[in-house]
């Protein structure tokens, strides 16, 4: 019912919205700064982008800069599944350009696309062949596909990773950095040829029982029967994905927006000074960052319940009960994939201490094949975006990575 609500409000408020964008980009061609007509037409503007959309936006890279050269980017499809794509970033390379490790960068399963990670991709493309977990709308993926937990998802890692190949090195931001480290200890207890040259787990809830932030504290507030029965609902029609059990990206972005309302309101009034203002570069900042935040992606229920239950309230990993298809895992199997955990020092998601748990269960590396470090100054988000992650975590990163390639 309550997807089945949000759906039919939002019908009712899309002509309202393209009635909106119409009449704003019409009332535009007045440029007399602060005009009553300027004032209207940015009213309108900001009224129809206040809306969610459920599409992954372009992830929009088209160049990068490898040394003196700039290289043309295309995206490539190297494999498609029902629940998430394994997209190649394929730079035109000249002959004469070193080859570059192939790396997998992976993408939380949280509310948001892929295209949150852009910035994260390309930086990572200076120096990498950069692969990404594209994953996709719950909502679209129709029941004949199946249901999608969380042993699915560690095996669509191992699934991508061994379609890189062998030689390839994973990053894994925030959640996923659990289910890379299960999949990492599987391919090598299995003594997989493809299992990888490098594992960097950046900000990610590896142990949740160390410094419980806000997030840890409402996870383990209520047991996983009211997470199912409150937060759960049905996609309705016309959606692909009709009768689907999924965790809606609208609930969780709501969730989000309630934390921070106040930011989130003076950033919507700051839109509409800057259009009336003529301030175009700042409005198309704000722009350009709500577009993304406001296109949420529905999570499949299995995997975001077995999520919260594993993850965030029995802490099955680091106690040693994680299992996937019915065998436990055993980061102690590690033995030659390096190591390396990244922190946010004001991280208030997944606090200090929380990622670099997995140092300690990867227990049978050697000293010179692990890794940490803490970022001062910085966020959640600040460990992989920003200046700070371009200037003093990437280098770091990519030198670990590059010391354990051919």
């Amino acid at each position: 019912m309550l997807y089945q609500a949000y759906q039919t409000q939002s019908d009712l408020m899309s002509p309202f919205r393209l009635l909106a964008q119409g009449s704003s980009a019409a009332l535009w061609m007045n440029k007399t700064e602060g005009s009553w007509l300027r004032k209207l037409s940015s009213s309108l503007e900001v009224f129809s982008r206040m809306r969610l959309t459920h599409t992954r936006p372009a992830f929009g890279i088209t160049a990068v800069q490898v040394g003196s050269r700039e290289l043309a980017v295309t995206e490539e499809v190297v494999l498609s599944l029902p629940f998430g794509t394994l997209l190649r970033f394929k730079k035109e390379c000249p002959s004469d350009l070193p080859t570059q490790p192939p790396l997998l960068l992976v993408a939380p399963l949280s509310g948001h696309f892929a295209t949150l990670l852009r910035e994260t991709a390309r930086t990572l493309l200076q120096d990498h062949d950069v692969y990404i977990t594209d994953w996709n709308n719950a909502r679209d993926v129709p029941l004949r596909e199946g249901v999608f937990g969380l042993d699915d998802y560690v095996e669509h890692m191992i699934r991508f990773i061994e379609t890189i190949g062998p030689g390839a090195h994973v990053v894994a931001v925030c959640q996923p950095c659990v289910a890379a480290l299960a999949a990492t200890a599987v391919m090598a207890e299995d003594d997989h040829p493809a299992q990888p040259r490098s594992l960097t787990l950046m900000a990610g809830p590896v142990d949740c029982r160390v410094n419980p932030t806000g997030v840890n504290t409402l996870a383990t507030s209520k047991p996983i029967e009211w997470f199912e029965k409150n937060l759960i609902s049905h996609v309705p029609f016309p959606h692909a994905g009709h009768m689907r059990r999924v965790y809606p990206g609208f609930v969780q972005l709501s969730a989000f927006l309630s934390m921070n309302l106040d930011r989130h309101k003076k950033s919507f009034r700051d839109m509409y000074q800057y259009r009336v203002e003529g301030e175009v570069d700042k409005d198309q900042v704000l722009q350009q960052f709500y577009d993304e935040y406001l296109a949420v992606n529905d999570l499949p229920a299995e995997f975001y319940l077995e999520t919260v239950e594993k993850v965030f309230q029995t802490y099955d990993l680091p106690l040693g009960k994680l299992s996937y298809k019915d065998r436990i895992v055993n980061p102690a199997a590690i033995r030659r994939t390096a190591l390396m955990t990244v922190e946010g020092e004001r991280d208030d998601i997944c606090a200090v201490g929380q990622t670099v748990a997995a140092q300690d269960l990867c227990n049978s590396l050697r000293p010179h094949m692990k890794t940490h470090h803490v970022q001062t100054g910085v966020g959640h988000y600040g460990v992989f975006s920003g200046k700070r992650w371009n200037q003093q975590i990437y280098p770091r990163v990519r030198d670990m990575i590059h010391a354990h390639s051919d």
